[in-house]
């Protein structure tokens, strides 16, 4: 990791949709998000074939041939996961977790408690460039659901020394919901090793203590947002002299909004400058051209791994355009179609543009009877964590969302995605946010299980956005033949596999 990195040359104002307030909110909305800098985007090196070994032991057994029972991690059989090493250390792809010379306790918690049987493809090449010396930075694109979660978890826990009682891994994410998830997964796998953590995100009302008044951190692995990482260590309240690995999950979001990426690079220089130099692990779906400059610069001496444009539209996910008249008749479809057929299929997400439009849309339906929650950014912190707690444990079917949730959010039982708003961008709001429509997509379809998404047209500029969607992504996405139809939805979910 280099020493520091050269500061964008020049940044435009980048507004995010769900950030904004509607005009009776009173509450101050935070400093603007930046673009990343519009210097020109120098590729990274030419992606090459990895020289991985699929052999084991004189055999010729190659790890997606592997039989075994129990839950894998799908990734897509056919996924076109390229590869670029740096210097002249040779990688074997792991066959099994033992391939890696994992500790027992881990070896226990990857079968007992998580269930595993062995590594997805994404782990089987990524876990040896994380665990093996000289432990060089890795920048890791892959599907989501694919097992990306894992192979960060599992490269911190692999590299802590349970015996030192300081912070040795940290782990920064976007959002609180995001790091309270990634914190579970870890308690999950590191049940048996002894290892402490601490999730470090925005302190509630009722359990706010001042950061004077806060002992310093003695936990091993740290996960955290941004913001409050950089709160604690600049109180000298969370060393990082003895810092051997940190990982950005949803790395290009990281990096490429002005407040994260200037708090991201503050906690990069700081670890450097304490600790000597780590490992950086940059995990993400999705790297745009402005972040894979930034990182040409930041990781010097990398691997890096990524999965073509193309395979990256979860084509297990079945997608669907929706005409509607107007306003009112998308909220008619969730009432009639999705609340109706949704319950037999597992949990739902819907998608809106605002804040203002979870609140309206909320409250149509809880008007009428229809049992559903939502969460935007204006919340509570607690009531955002009770909220998100509910829909995790299943308690409740129905989830209105802005873009908070879209990035990362984890839930097996979600079967269906609605966007009751298209992902636009802020600036340009004739213009498809991609990259923000992939990672709602994600958040159906998860592990390889199967999804359908439900998009809602309703002008023209509706129309347009999804046609801008459909090229960039390259791929056709069909239409619901009537909107008023239940069997043309019933077709379409039994279509995608889940009736």
């Amino acid at each position: 990791m280099a020493d520091s990195a050269v500061p964008p040359a020049k940044a435009e104002e980048k507004r995010s949709w769900a950030d904004e307030e509607s005009d009776e909110e009173k509450e101050a909305v935070g400093p603007p998000s930046q673009a990343a800098d519009e210097a020109q985007p120098s590729e990274l090196k030419k992606i090459e074939s990895l020289s991985i070994s699929d052999v084991k032991d004189g055999g010729n057994r190659a790890p997606e041939d592997s039989d075994g029972g129990g839950r894998l991690l799908d990734d897509p059989d056919d996924s076109d996961i390229k590869a670029v090493t740096s210097g002249e250390t040779v990688y074997n792809s792991a066959v099994a977790f033992e391939d890696l010379k994992l500790s027992d306790e881990l070896i226990k918690g990857l079968y007992v408690e998580m269930g595993f049987s062995r590594p997805s493809k994404i782990q089987a090449i990524t876990l040896p460039m994380i665990l093996t010396p000289p432990y060089k930075d890795l920048v890791a694109q892959a599907h989501n659901g694919s097992g990306k979660t894992t192979c960060f978890v599992l490269g911190m826990l692999s590299r802590v020394d349970p015996r030192k009682k300081i912070p040795q891994a940290i782990c920064i994410c976007p959002t609180r919901e995001l790091a309270q998830q990634n914190h579970a997964v870890l308690l999950k796998m590191g049940k048996y090793t002894g290892i402490t953590s601490m999730c470090a995100i925005p302190s509630d009302s009722a359990n706010y203590i001042p950061i004077n008044k806060r002992p310093p951190v003695t936990d091993q692995v740290v996960i955290g947002t941004p913001g409050t990482i950089k709160k604690w260590t600049s109180a000298r309240k969370l060393s990082t002299r003895d810092v051997k690995i940190l990982v950005f999950d949803e790395a290009d979001h990281m990096l490429a909004e002005d407040g994260f990426r200037d708090d991201s690079e503050r906690i990069m220089k700081e670890i450097q400058r304490s600790s000597g130099g780590c490992q950086v692990l940059l995990f993400s779906a999705t790297f745009d051209e402005a972040v894979k400059a930034f990182v040409s610069r930041v990781i010097k001496d990398g691997n890096q791994i990524f999965v073509k444009k193309e395979e990256l539209t979860l084509e297990k996910v079945k997608q669907y355009k929706v005409q509607c008249p107007d306003e009112l008749a998308k909220v008619e479809v969730i009432k009639d179609k999705i609340f109706e057929f949704g319950q037999k299929v597992g949990q739902t997400i819907i998608f809106v543009r605002t804040r203002n439009s979870a609140r309206m849309l909320h409250q149509s339906l809880t008007e009428d009877g229809y049992e559903c929650t939502s969460v935007q950014g204006a919340l509570k912190q607690e009531d955002r964590d009770l909220i998100i707690k509910e829909f995790k444990a299943g308690l409740t079917k129905v989830l209105i969302t802005t873009d908070l949730l879209a990035r990362g959010f984890d839930q097996r039982q979600v079967n269906l995605v609605i966007n009751y708003d298209l992902p636009v961008k802020y600036e340009n709001p004739s213009e498809p946010d991609c990259e923000l429509y992939l990672h709602r997509v994600g958040r159906t379809g998860r592990f390889g299980s199967k999804g359908a998404v439900f998009n809602f047209l309703c002008t023209d500029r509706d129309r347009s956005v999804m046609e801008k969607i459909e090229r960039h992504f390259q791929h056709h996405i069909p239409e619901i033949p009537n909107w008023r139809s239940e069997e043309d939805f019933e077709s379409a979910l039994k279509d995608a596999g889940l009736l």
